[in-house]
């Protein structure tokens, strides 16, 4: 027979005496072992920028922590990337749908909380486990940029930056210290790498993608660019820290 602790560890729909749910708290701490991703609201739009771990012989033409949800929203994962690959198949259909039923795009809220609901679900049913991923949702809903985050218990909340995976206790510090209202894309771009450089994390490997007001479209940055934002960063950044 196993002990009391051990039986609450391994269902998922039973609280424990302390009333925690040790399923879902496992599947945080999935997030926590991620690399980290970053989120950042400018006047002008959003920056999403994630590190990507790469092996030595890989092939990289595209971001595999970063996906386009519609032509206005992205996403940036940390945890458990195939179930970061499930839950934005979901978006995008969610996504398609809205705009075949109501003509009209999604907003990046409705996205945010329709994903919160789909992890929240996965808490309280027998025969499954809870998302081992958390999310950075950005974008541009009625003329104005929306930076989301959803957790695998369910939660989502606006923020105006954010960083969530490894080393995302220094980044949000860092955030806290150098993050201000009306930054330019440029300049919450420099932000976001000095925010994965503050927690530990490596620059030849950091990804960048962005939303803009004037295009409402969510699109790539430049390889070049993104090297002058890091260079910029780390003159910036690591002297002043």
């Amino acid at each position: 027979m196993l002990p009391s602790q051990q039986g609450y560890d391994r269902a998922i729909t039973v609280f424990s005496p302390d009333g925690r749910l040790y399923q879902v708290e496992y599947a945080i701490e999935t997030v926590h072992r991620g690399s980290v991703a970053v989120g950042v609201k400018a006047s002008d739009g959003i920056i999403l920028a994630v590190e990507e771990r790469l092996q030595k012989l890989q092939i990289v033409d595209l971001p595999k922590k970063i996906f386009k949800i519609d032509d206005h929203i992205g996403v940036a994962a940390a945890g458990y990337i195939p179930d970061a690959r499930s839950l934005v198949d979901n978006a995008r259909f969610f996504a398609q749908s809205n705009h075949l039923i109501y003509d009209d795009l999604v907003s990046v809220e409705s996205v945010s909380k329709h994903l919160a609901d789909q992890c929240q679900q996965f808490t309280q049913y027998a025969g499954v486990r809870p998302f081992g991923v958390a999310l950075i949702l950005g974008g541009i809903s009625e003329d104005a940029p929306h930076v989301y985050s959803t957790d695998p218990s369910g939660n989502y909340i606006e923020h105006d930056a954010v960083a969530i995976g490894s080393g995302s206790d220094r980044a949000t510090t860092f955030l806290e210290k150098h993050y201000y209202k009306d930054l330019s894309i440029k300049d919450a771009s420099i932000v976001a790498i000095g925010t994965i450089l503050a927690s530990e994390h490596r620059s030849d490997s950091v990804q960048l993608r962005m939303a803009r007001v004037d295009t409402s479209g969510f699109q790539d940055i430049s390889v070049s660019d993104i090297e002058e934002y890091v260079e910029k960063a780390k003159s910036k950044y690591q002297r002043s820290d």
